[in-house]
């Protein structure tokens, strides 16, 4: 036997052994996620067969392991519950449309190559909305962890209420079944992160409940659970239902996509391969079809999933139809040994995979690091938790681009002094030794100008001139971080420079970027100032003026 040949069967023998430890760790996750999405289980598997085929068709990364996520779920849940036009008859097909339009939204998004729109989704927003999230969907399986009737609800500290106004009619057997499983998958996760516990868990469960005959108990199970495949049909649309699901399609879209290429991109680097944000687009929107036709209800992925996935060797995105297939098996054959699964062990499951989401850390090194970004993310975590999943992210996402618009008017800028007897320049206010000219004010301007910062940058001169001692007769624009000039900013470049002319102030440029320039010459900004204004270096622009200066109180 040739060593290609060994090597191959070695690949081969890896990830059947990768899609079926992801299979074992997908069917109790994909049933428990269902409940979240407030759909019976058996879509939970209906949404973790095709999806995952059309994935490993069309999509590139081989450690994402496809299927029901928590965040998207729990949107799907929290939005159906409350929608007026929705009803516990229709809920699967209203679930199946929403997933259509999620589906339509990322396909036609990604033939636009409109990956690039997940960019406004920021890291302390996302991570602000994913553990308000994580909380609300732990609350929101307290009901099945202890075994108490309680409406649904959308909000956390309706949930809190109802956890601490229901205590009282908890069935102790599936409080025990239910803390018993947090307490064990902890435990299993600690000794072994490879060992499949969440199927260790539910099997353990469902003897117990059988064994003991708890379901006369009042300890609930998920009964009887079809067995086949899915019905492969498209879902009908009215208007009506459109426009009622379209706001939480678009939400759900983002958040899966940026999901999905989070994850993707972290292995793809860890890995060293390239993938394409754009073909990731695409591919989701295609599995999000897949599970709209078949029963399904919106997939993404799941981190922990793909990381069990990638250290269990899979190579290859075709390794999620080996996990498929079992799932394929397991809906054919092994539905009827759910029979007496209880519910609390997949409310277990939920709440030890979501709260592992609780981000603490990001919030001390934001502290640190960006302050602003550290109160972006507090009030995205609170406004998720009191105003809702959607309105949260949207004012999260509103607030982060707030802060990039205020940022953006008001960039950084450095007034620049002469280090020593040296040629550096550097700014006066983080060096001692800087030391500015007497009536030359050098600045650098460390951001695209454009018409949000002209104002700024107008009364930044203003109040710099009223300061300069002796009186000002040299402006020198350092513009090596200037990348762009719009026709605002070019405009109020004209007016300062006619001003400065007025007054007897020299304007001076240097280091200008060539789109910068071109832009001066076409608007003959360049020509106003004449060529001899603009240097290549602050060096030779500060040894221009001085020789100026000179020359002129000779005369």
């Amino acid at each position: 036997m040739t060593t290609e040949t060994q090597d191959k069967r070695k690949l081969l023998t890896q990830n059947l052994i990768a899609g079926t430890t992801t299979a074992v760790m997908l069917i109790p996750q994909g049933m428990a996620y269902a409940l979240v999405a407030g759909m019976d289980p058996i879509h939970g598997l209906y949404a973790s067969l095709l999806p995952l085929f059309v994935y490993a068709l069309i999509g590139r990364s081989r450690e994402l392991a496809v299927g029901p996520g928590a965040l998207d779920t729990l949107i799907v849940g929290t939005t159906l519950s409350g929608l007026a036009f929705v009803t516990k008859g229709n809920y699967a097909i209203i679930a199946a449309i929403l997933t259509l339009q999620v589906a339509a939204i990322q396909l036609i998004l990604g033939m636009l190559r409109f990956g690039f729109l997940v960019n406004f989704l920021s890291r302390p927003v996302i991570s602000g909305f994913t553990s308000a999230a994580a909380l609300i969907i732990g609350f929101s399986q307290m009901r099945h962890l202890f075994g108490y009737s309680a409406p649904k609800s959308a909000y956390f500290y309706e949930l809190l209420w109802q956890t601490i106004k229901h205590l009282p009619q908890t069935n102790i057997y599936t409080a025990l079944i239910g803390i018993g499983s947090i307490i064990l998958l902890t435990v299993l996760k600690k000794m072994n992160k490879m060992f499949p516990r969440a199927l260790a868990v539910t099997l353990l469960a469902t003897i117990i409940v059988w064994g003991l005959g708890l379901d006369a108990q009042k300890v609930a199970i998920l009964g009887k659970i079809p067995v086949g495949f899915p019905t492969i049909s498209v879902p009908r649309l009215d208007w009506k239902t459109f426009w009622g699901l379209l706001p939480t399609a678009f939400v759900i879209a983002f958040v899966g996509y940026l999901t999905i290429i989070s994850i993707a991109k972290t292995f793809a680097n860890r890995n060293r391969y390239d993938i394409s944000a754009n073909r990731e687009l695409l591919a989701i929107g295609a599995s999000n079809f897949a599970a709209a036709i078949s029963q399904g209800f919106p997939v993404s992925a799941s981190f922990s999933r793909s990381a069990v996935h990638a250290s269990a060797g899979s190579t290859s995105p075709y390794t999620l139809m080996i996990a498929a297939t079992w799932i394929g098996l397991t809906l054919a054959f092994l539905t009827k040994t759910f029979y007496y699964m209880p519910k609390a062990a997949l409310a277990a499951i939920i709440m030890t995979a979501v709260f592992g989401l609780i981000d603490v850390q990001i919030v001390k090194h934001l502290y640190k690091v960006k302050i602003a970004d550290m109160w972006l993310l507090i009030i995205t975590f609170v406004a998720t938790l009191v105003v809702g999943i959607e309105p949260g992210i949207l004012i999260g996402v509103g607030c982060s681009l707030a802060l990039f618009l205020y940022r953006s008017t008001r960039p950084h800028v450095a007034v620049l002094g002469r280090v020593g007897d040296s040629v550096d320049f550097r700014n006066v206010r983080n060096y001692e030794d800087a030391s500015p000219y007497p009536g030359m004010v050098i600045l650098r301007f460390d951001a695209q100008f454009y018409f949000g910062n002209v104002t700024f940058l107008k009364d930044l001169l203003k109040t710099l001139e009223n300061e300069a001692n002796p009186p000002l007769h040299t402006v020198i624009i350092e513009a090596c971080s200037m990348t762009q000039l719009d026709s605002s900013a070019d405009a109020a470049l004209h007016d300062i420079a006619d001003d400065y002319s007025k007054r007897g102030i020299r304007l001076i440029f240097a280091s200008v970027k060539m789109p910068v320039l071109n832009v001066m010459k076409a608007s003959g900004l360049w020509d106003k100032l004449t060529p001899q204004h603009f240097f290549m270096n602050v060096e030779d622009a500060v040894q221009f003026a001085l020789g100026q200066e000179e020359e002129q109180s000779e005369t």
